[in-house]
């Protein structure tokens, strides 16, 4: 019955809280790189305090318009770059997520091929 109460709490529970936390961490990673918001302001101008129109003759007028569109170039090469790294990271995330909860199914087996494995004769090879 003990064991019984044990297997069914580790893939009950145990198994949902697992993916719980896999869940969370991913969240929190979307979060923390704030892709959603990078994508959102993708061409907006990069920290440009005063990105509004300005008023005077032209040659300053089209300075300022270049000077806005440089700066939204690099502010969307720089969000892109911040994209990309996040979305990496969530892959990797992601992924060890997955073979954690894969290896959280089979950790119960251990002990029985471990068993196998005595009976058997292996002894691994340390070389």
């Amino acid at each position: 019955m003990f064991i019984v109460g044990i297997l069914s709490w580790w893939y009950g529970t145990g198994w949902l809280a697992r993916m719980f936390a896999v869940k969370n961490q991913l969240v929190r990673t979307y979060d923390y790189f704030s892709i959603g918001l990078l994508a959102s302001s993708l061409f907006a101008p990069y920290r440009q305090i005063s990105a509004g129109g300005v008023k005077g003759p032209i040659s300053i007028m089209l300075r300022a318009f270049f000077d806005r569109q440089l700066s939204r170039v690099i502010g969307a090469v720089a969000r892109t770059i911040l994209i990309v790294i996040g979305l990496v990271w969530i892959a990797v995330q992601m992924t060890i997520g997955v073979l954690t909860i894969i290896g959280w199914s089979m950790l119960p087996f251990a002990p029985l091929a471990g068993f196998i494995l005595m009976v058997a004769g292996w002894v691994p090879s340390w070389r």
